[in-house]
């Protein structure tokens, strides 16, 4: 079924709802429309899923980059092609796959791809990039955790315990060179760290 074949259906079953006075909103129609197509263009398959894993990375760091800055990644890469700019690390999308590719990603497809680099990813190696938070150095009200500062930094040494347990602590460089040992990174001082990508 294509999806006007999948709408006609849907608005076929609105109709029997009413006709069993049962009618549903306009916003429950849109939201059962809404769901179901991203349900159905899930079962499609993942574009990101077409990328190489290097890709998958890039692109995935390029989404996380323009989010922290608060822009939206397909138009900063459709301002680009418009204005015949290089799109720099992530210029294979234009390049290899193009607009309607482009078009094909939803939120949830490189968000899945995130929470599985996430549960792969749960300790910490040399030469990883992470982002700590002021609460390492401040006292944070536990109700004000939501604005909480957040600097990136290099993991450059983790120090691994004597037993099978994860490491304890590791060392972190900022980018202005400054270097800080975190203890606990695995206990108590997780809620004060996260990967990057």
């Amino acid at each position: 079924m294509d999806r006007d074949e999948i709408e006609t259906t849907l608005k076929a079953a609105f109709l029997q709802c009413e006709a069993l006075s049962c009618p549903l909103n306009q916003q429950q129609k849109e939201i059962l429309l809404e769901v179901f197509f991203e349900r159905n263009s899930l079962a499609d398959g993942n574009p990101l899923d077409e990328l190489t894993s290097m890709q998958r990375e890039i692109l995935l760091e390029f989404i996380l980059k323009q989010e922290r800055e608060n822009l939206a990644w397909k138009s900063s890469l459709l301002n680009d092609w418009l204005n015949d700019r290089p799109s720099g690390a992530v210029q294979f999308i234009r390049d290899q796959y193009g607009l309607a590719w482009l078009n094909s990603i939803k939120p949830i497809h490189w968000q899945e791809y995130l929470q599985k680099l996430r549960l792969t990813r749960e300790k910490l190696q040399v030469g990883d990039t992470i982002e700590v938070s002021n609460g390492l150095w401040e006292w944070i009200p536990a109700d004000a955790a939501d604005s909480c500062d957040w600097f990136p930094c290099e993991v450059i040494e983790v120090n691994e315990s004597e037993d099978d347990s994860p490491p304890v602590s590791c060392r972190i460089r900022f980018q202005n060179g400054e270097e800080w040992e975190i203890q606990g990174i695995y206990r108590w001082n997780r809620p004060n760290w996260r990967f990057l990508t």
